[in-house]
This record gives C-alpha cells, sequence and structure tokens, in this order.
C-alpha cells in the first residue's frame, strides 16, 4: 500500500545516512564509474549533478513491467498522473491539472518534440513508436522551458530509442490477450563497414474500456500500425550522420456524443472514430572537433493527419442566417431562443427582437422545425519543420558552456477549427554555463529566449546550487522560471460547422452553416510558473542502492483552464495553479538476482479553477520486484495506486512470468502478464469501466 504520509521519504534517508557503517564508509569513498543523464540541460551529467529530478526508465524495467505503451510506463515515474478520458485517449499530467487537456509536458523522441502545436496535446495513442524500440526514457520532473521552450512547463519526458548498432538480427514478437488485445513486433537489424540499420514494423490494438456507467457498449477501441526506419553512418572519424523515418496509421473509436440543440431531436447520427496518419522524418549530423568541443545540426518535419467525419442530426433551423446573427450578438440569448423557437423569449434590443421574429417565422412556415441530418467532418491536419543547431565547449577544465538556437514552423489546417489554417514561427537562443567551482561546489545558470509571432516573447531563466558530498552523492537547491504558449485552438480559434449533405435540404440548400461560432480571444499571454526545489540524490555502491528525493513548491500564473467547446468557450488568462509537495524514489540490487523499486509523491494542489485539481492525486506512487530465477526463468511484480484521481481511487497488482530458451542460435521467452485491480471505482472518469478486474495477456518473442 502507498505510504500514509510525506514524512517517510525524510525518515528513508535520515537511515540510509545514518543506519549503517557500510554506508558511511560508501558516502565518501567512490571509484566506479559515474552514469550519465542528457535531458536535464543537454549536457551529460552524472545524476548528483543535475540542477533538478530525474526519473530513468531503462531497458530493463520497461521490458519487466510488461507495459504495452508509454503512459502506462509512466506509471512509474513519481508524480507522474496518468489517467484515461477514454481507452484510447489516454491523458498524462506531471502532478496534475485538468483531466480534459494534458497541455504543459514536452514530449520528445529522440529529440523531436512530438507535442501539437495546433491542438495542444499529445496523442500518446498514436506516437508512431514500438516500445521494443526504446532503450530508455528520460524524465526531467519538473520545469525546463530553459533547456526545450515553452510547452515544457511541468516536466519533459525524452524518449531515446535504441542504437541500430544494437539491434542486428531478427526479433519477432507477438501478443494476445483479453479485451481485444492483439499486438506484433518485427524488426530486421543489419550493418556494414561504416554504419548500421534497423527497420521495424509494429502494431497494436485492443477494445478499450467494455462499458459505460449505463452498462452501454462503450466504443473506444484503438488500432495502430507503425513503420520505423533507423539508421547511423560514421562519415569520418570525429563525425556521424543519424537519420529516421517514422510512419504510422490507426483508427481511434469514438462514441456519438452530439447533443441535438433541438430536445424533440432524437440522436441518430454515426459514431465519429477518427482515423489518424503520422509521418516524420529527422537527421542529425555530430562533429566531435575535440575532446572539449562537439557540435550538432537537427533537422526534422513532421505531419499529423487526423480524419474525423461524421454524421448529426437537428433542426433545419440551426443552418439559419438569422440564429447565426442572432447568436454573434447574444449567444445566451440565441440559445434560448433556439430551444423555443415556437415561442421564443422577447428582446428589448430591436435588432435582436427583428431576429428573433424571423427565426420563429422560419420555424413555423419555412421548415425550420423539420428534423435533418447531413456530414461534419472535424478533420485536422498539422505541420512542424525544426531546425537546431548546438554547440558544447569546455572552456577550462571546470567551466562547461553549451549553446544553441532553434528555429520552428508550425501550422493548422482545419476547416472546423481555423476555417483554413492558422501557421506560426518561433526562433529560440538558448545557453547553459556549468561552472565547478571546487571539487564540492557546482554552480549553474541558464536561459532560453524565444520569440513566437503568435505568442510573444520570453525570457526563462534557471539557477542551481549542487554540493556534491562525493561524485556519487548530492545536495541541490533549484530556481526556475518556464512558459507554455497558449496553442492555436486556444488563442486562434475560429470555430464553425459547416455540415454537407443535408438530408433534406434545409431551406432548399444542401449544405449548411450551423449557427454556434466561436472565436478565440487572439490576444492571450502566456502561462508562466516559478519553481522551487530543494533536493538529494544518492547512490551507495556497497548496496547497489541508488535514491532521489525531493520537496518542491510551484506557481503558474496567467493560467489557461477553460473548457476547449464550441459553446462554453471563453479562454482567459484569469487562472493561477499551486502545487507543494515531496517525492522519493528509490532502486535497489539487494542480490544479482533481485532488483527493488519504490516511487512516491505527495502532492498538495490548489487552483482558482477546480477542473486543475482534478488529476492531483494527493499521494501516489509505484512498487516493482524484478528477480531473475535462473535457467531462464524471470519475473516482475507492479503495485500502482494513488488515492484519487479524478476523485477515483486507483489501485492495480501486476505480475509478469517469462520463461527464455535457447533453441539453436536463437532465444525465444514465453510470457504472461496478469493485471489485477485492486479496487472497485471507474478509471479516472465514470464512464471508464471494465467487466472484470483482472486481464490476462501473452506473448511469444523470438529473436535470431
Amino acid at each position: 500500500m502507498l505510504p500514509g504520509s510525506p514524512p517517510y521519504p525524510r525518515l528513508l534517508l535520515l537511515t540510509a545516512l545514518l543506519g549503517a557503517p557500510a554506508l558511511a564508509d560508501d558516502l565518501f569513498i567512490d571509484n566506479s564509474d559515474l552514469p550519465q543523464v542528457l535531458t536535464a540541460t543537454r549536457l551529460k551529467q552524472s545524476p548528483a549533478a543535475v540542477p533538478g529530478s530525474m526519473t530513468v526508465l531503462d531497458g530493463a524495467l520497461i521490458r519487466a513491467s510488461g507495459a504495452r505503451d508509454i503512459p502506462e510506463l509512466l506509471r512509474l515515474v513519481p508524480g507522474m498522473m496518468v489517467g484515461y478520458l477514454a481507452g484510447n485517449q489516454p491523458t498524462v499530467n506531471y502532478h496534475g491539472s485538468n483531466v480534459n487537456e494534458a497541455r504543459r509536458m514536452q514530449v520528445l523522441i529522440d529529440g523531436r518534440s512530438v507535442y501539437r502545436a495546433g491542438l495542444a496535446t499529445v496523442d500518446w495513442s498514436d506516437i508512431p513508436l514500438a516500445l521494443e524500440d526504446i532503450d530508455r526514457i528520460e524524465v526531467f520532473r519538473g520545469p525546463n522551458t530553459v533547456s526545450y521552450g515553452a510547452n515544457a512547463l511541468m516536466a519533459v519526458v525524452n524518449i531515446l530509442t535504441r542504437n541500430p548498432a544494437d539491434s542486428h538480427g531478427t526479433r519477432l514478437k507477438v501478443t494476445r490477450g483479453q479485451n481485444g488485445i492483439d499486438d506484433f513486433y518485427a524488426s530486421q537489424g543489419f550493418g556494414w563497414d561504416n554504419g548500421d540499420m534497423r527497420l521495424s514494423i509494429s502494431g497494436l490494438q485492443d477494445d478499450g474500456f467494455d462499458h459505460d456507467q449505463f452498462g452501454q457498449h462503450y466504443r473506444d477501441s484503438r488500432r495502430a500500425t507503425r513503420l520505423n526506419l533507423s539508421a547511423s553512418h560514421a562519415l569520418a572519424q570525429d563525425q556521424t550522420l543519424d537519420w529516421q523515418l517514422a510512419a504510422k496509421e490507426g483508427t481511434n473509436q469514438r462514441p456519438y456524443t452530439y447533443q441535438p440543440v433541438f430536445p424533440f431531436v432524437t440522436q441518430r447520427g454515426k459514431d465519429a472514430d477518427v482515423k489518424s496518419m503520422d509521418y516524420a522524418g529527422s537527421v542529425r549530423w555530430n562533429i566531435d572537433f575535440a575532446a572539449e568541443h562537439s557540435l550538432y545540426v537537427q533537422g526534422s518535419a513532421q505531419h499529423f493527419d487526423r480524419q474525423q467525419v461524421w454524421r448529426a442530426c437537428d433542426a433545419a433551423l440551426s443552418f439559419s442566417p438569422e440564429l447565426t446573427r442572432l447568436w454573434q450578438m447574444n449567444p445566451n440569448y440565441a440559445e434560448r431562443v433556439a430551444r423555443g423557437a415556437n415561442n421564443p423569449p422577447p428582446s428589448s434590443n430591436p435588432q435582436e427582437q427583428a431576429l428573433v421574429d424571423a427565426i420563429k417565422e422560419q420555424w413555423n412556415n419555412q421548415g425550420g422545425s423539420d428534423v435533418v441530418c447531413g456530414d461534419v467532418d472535424q478533420s485536422t491536419r498539422e505541420t512542424r519543420y525544426d531546425l537546431e543547431i548546438q554547440d558544447t565547449y569546455s572552456l577550462t577544465d571546470s567551466l562547461r558552456l553549451l549553446s544553441g538556437m532553434n528555429y520552428r514552423y508550425d501550422r493548422a489546417d482545419s476547416q472546423t477549427y481555423f476555417n483554413g489554417s492558422v501557421d506560426d514561427q518561433t526562433w529560440r537562443l538558448f545557453g547553459q554555463l556549468e561552472w565547478r567551482a571546487d571539487e564540492h561546489w557546482i554552480v549553474q545558470g541558464g536561459a532560453m529566449f524565444e520569440d513566437s509571432r503568435l505568442s510573444g516573447s520570453s525570457l526563462t531563466p534557471r539557477l542551481a546550487i549542487n554540493y556534491l558530498i562525493t561524485p556519487r552523492h548530492g545536495l541541490r537547491a533549484v530556481y526556475s522560471e518556464a512558459v507554455r504558449s497558449p496553442d492555436m485552438f486556444e488563442n486562434n480559434v475560429n470555430w464553425s460547422y459547416t455540415v454537407k449533405n443535408l438530408m433534406p435540404y434545409a431551406f432548399g440548400q444542401q449544405h449548411g452553416e450551423y449557427f454556434v461560432k466561436t472565436r478565440g480571444p487572439g490576444d492571450l499571454e502566456q502561462e508562466h510558473m516559478r519553481s522551487r526545489e530543494l533536493g538529494y540524490n544518492g547512490y551507495f555502491s556497497d548496496l547497489d542502492l541508488s535514491m532521489d528525493l525531493k520537496v518542491f513548491f510551484d506557481e503558474i500564473t496567467g493560467m489557461i483552464s477553460e473548457p476547449l467547446k464550441n459553446n462554453q468557450y471563453i479562454a482567459s488568462n484569469a487562472n493561477r495553479a499551486r502545487f507543494s509537495g515531496s517525492e522519493a524514489q528509490f532502486d535497489w540490487r539487494p542480490t544479482l538476482r533481485d532488483r527493488l523499486r519504490l516511487t512516491f509523491a505527495h502532492v498538495d494542489a490548489w487552483a482558482s479553477n477546480p477542473a486543475d485539481r482534478n488529476l492531483s492525486a494527493s499521494n501516489s506512487g509505484s512498487v516493482g520486484w524484478m528477480r531473475d530465477w535462473g535457467h531462464g526463468w524471470s519475473s516482475g511484480a507492479f503495485y500502482y495506486g494513488d488515492d484519487a484521481l479524478n476523485q477515483y481511487r486507483y489501485e492495480r497488482l501486476d505480475l509478469r512470468v517469462a520463461k527464455r530458451w535457447r533453441v539453436y542460435e536463437s532465444n525465444l521467452e514465453l510470457a504472461a502478464l496478469w493485471q489485477q485491480r485492486l479496487d472497485d471505482e471507474p478509471t479516472t472518469a465514470v464512464q471508464n469501466r471494465y467487466d472484470s478486474r483482472h486481464r490476462l495477456s501473452l506473448s511469444a518473442e523470438l529473436e535470431f
């Protein structure tokens, strides 16, 4: 079970530092090579020297967990809140926020952002990458606009794929299970004198949740097929060229959610499934001028395509030009008129009353009360081009400087959301300075200047002081600022529905404009965060125990929290939020065969908009035990829990058991994963329910 109160991490730290002579000896004697992480500052650093909190999910942990997608893996990160709008719509937030919109975390694949600028979200179900191609996931738990620009407001998830040189040979895997689980993976890797390449094809499919709160069948299945090609070339002794291509196509079911304005109209439309197609490519040129000086140039392009066409029914009056003009003058009054068109409430405004009289005439004598049905096209297309140059130079043995610049072009196309297209251009200049004052003290400062044509300019700083007790044990104090730019949808939406193929015609027209139209304010400012953190990171080599502890206080001002709905859209910067608390993570290998892992987070969240408190569990965490039993047998047992995510408790126990055989020149592994819910509540939202509290899946994997 989860610890009952926040003091547990402090007690564990006190015990670790004072409880055993072996630990005290190890604290000041360290001859082992230091591990390194990259995501925090873009500089390679030991965990104890990082200006913030890091979690690394390595390949062994990813495999032992049995997770099928990235959101499930992120349950292993302290403070990460994983929820679901539907089975194919996971939401991931660090410390919390609005359950419906995960808009404040940057997600990268080998440095390429998969955060959609047009609609401000990450399509977690549609990321064109198989877990089998991932080497590790580095999560920087805290604001990091300094290194990655606006939208890295609360955390950064950096997904690093396996080097093609480590992927030679053939790998085949299939997974089948309850709830329609039907996954596959196939890869082929090979090399030549100066390079290596890996081609992988994978698929993911399941049925989502079984039923909603009314016991009705729930349309939320997902299906995705992905292709990835990754290559690395040694151009010279000091130069490499890495490039990747990725593509994905799939379908996400959507239930029919349209509610007719006119109450006498029954729902007759077709479900609004989303067909997705994503394409991405990147190339990176690395140059090592000397041991103390390196540079890279990286360019990427990606395209998101979401096709969503569905059929809706409403009264013909929905397409009245007069009702449209009334909506533009007085939206609330227009809705009241529409719902009582045969006897609409009068208006004291002569212009409004003239429109009401015309609407009443249409209702009574021109077929306005007839039910018509038509096709609604809610498709979106988003395109991004990104170019970045970064230089890393060691000025002296104790002073390192990282600097760079970035240019990004974003474009979003949607007839529904933008009445055409909207584009943006962003320039960034960034730098990070690391000064090792002596063997114990490290002072780090960084800043990012960013200029967006739509959002304006911002300058975000970070200052950190690390005290290294030894190279593997460090205390840190960090102050940082971060921003999130309003996305195109929030700020520049031009939301209207053109409904085609109306049957029967509305007022003699085959195509009509729905009367509800929404315009974005166009002048939203950036959200701004100020963050303070105190922490400790340490590794006790005698025990093979690593730990990270922190306390934090974060404030967000100018927060955009309003729901993104066509008839309820009033976006503003009027909201605020505060997050404070503590986090702990421990990774211990007590024997050569065992690995124990514990994470815990206590988050005290306050927000001026209650919706921004929904995805903040006060206490959450995970416990894992991985063991190699010998003779090819291995197991992983994991507990995940939180006390209240969107007011619902969540507790789950996973057990994975695997057996590996050596067959001629091949390796064959069979594995079973049993997932057992320990609570009887919905998952995140009232409509997300399973028929059974357990789920079983089986997998077979062959490598040769």
